[in-house]
């Protein structure tokens, strides 16, 4: 089994400022703020003109979670698994959750105990 590191976030926020800092159009702008990140021993600031503060405003919103599967329609929940099967209430969803969601429906009406189908 291969074990990836946790990037530095030192590292991943300079390489983002690396990237953004060369198209600024005003990079003589006064600074909105600062940030200070501390990683292990190592401590860096970062000063934030406009510009960067739009780049990583719009890396933010870009942003989509890979385990992001939606909500849950019956509780709201976002706990969803790889099988989207919410965790908190236990209701399976897509195409397969539906089919059996509506199964369970008509087993538990009249109507599914005379369509032929049993339990």
């Amino acid at each position: 089994m291969t074990v990836v590191p946790d990037p530095d976030p030192i590292d991943v926020l300079r390489e983002f400022v690396d990237r953004v800092v060369p198209y600024d159009p005003d990079p003589a702008a006064v600074p909105l703020a600062s940030v200070e990140v501390r990683h292990r021993r190592a401590t860096e600031r970062f000063v934030l003109t406009p510009h960067l503060v739009r780049a990583l405003a719009g890396a933010l919103a870009g942003y989509r979670d890979p385990g992001d599967r939606g909500r849950c329609a019956q509780c709201g929940s976002r706990r969803l698994d790889d099988n989207l099967h919410c965790l908190d209430c236990g209701r399976l969803h897509g195409v397969l959750g539906e089919v059996i969601a509506a199964r369970a429906v008509r087993v538990a009406s009249a109507d599914g105990a005379a369509d032929g189908y049993s339990g």
